[in-house]
Formats: structure tokens, sequence, C-alpha cells
């Protein structure tokens, strides 16, 4: 089954950046669809940014422009790179996976431990 195991979070001034990073295993990218999801107190969890099994990638209408979703080559390595932060950025990030029927994303169910972020 698919494991996930992020890292790279932290506390940033408003207009830093950071990237966050998450060791995936068990991940078949013709498969399944990955991405990041975040969560602030008080809030809905909200889906980030996402890589389609057919390598589409999606964001959230509020970090486009500023975050960038990446995998390195070998596809173990799943990245989200966030610039220009502001403080509504602030919560724990997930690293998530779900199974894909063909083009068409699942809800990413399979989730990390998560990250902090926080901007001030």
């Amino acid at each position: 089954h698919v494991q996930l195991v992020e890292s790279g979070g932290g506390s940033v001034q408003t207009g830093g950046s950071l990237r966050l990073s998450c060791a995936v295993s068990g991940y078949h990218s013709e498969y399944w669809c990955i991405g990041w999801l975040r969560q602030a107190p008080g809030k809905e969890r909200e889906r980030v940014a996402r890589i389609g099994s057919d390598g589409t990638l999606t964001y959230t209408d509020s970090v486009k422009g500023r975050f960038t979703i990446s995998q390195n080559n070998a596809k173990n390595t799943l990245y989200l790179e966030m610039n220009n932060l502001k403080p509504e950025d602030s919560a724990t990030y997930y690293c998530a996976a779900g199974r894909a029927a063909g083009r068409v994303c699942g809800e990413l169910i399979n989730r990390g431990q998560g990250t902090q972020v926080t901007v001030s």
C-alpha cells in the first residue's frame, strides 16, 4: 500500500518561501493521483495541488502562480515549492494519494502524518 512521509515544514515570514517534500512508496503513477492537502484550525481540509494519473497538474485558485507541485524522475519524492507565502497559507500540509479510474482522480484518501507551515 502507499506510504507517505512529509518533511520541510516550518515557520517563515510573509513573502518567504518553503519547499515541502514527501517520500512516497507503493505508488504507481499510472493508476494513482498524488498531491498536497492542507488544513488550518477550524477550517475544512483543502486540496492545494495535485498530479493526475496522466500527469496533469491542478492547483486551488488561492495558490496559483505561487505554489508548484512536482516529482523527481523516480517518482518516489513529491515536492511542493511555496513562494510568496501569506499568513492564510498557515496550515498542516499533508501529502496524499488516491486511486484513479483512468484519467479521473478519486479522493486522495491515503495521507501522511502532516507537516506544519506557519506564516507570520
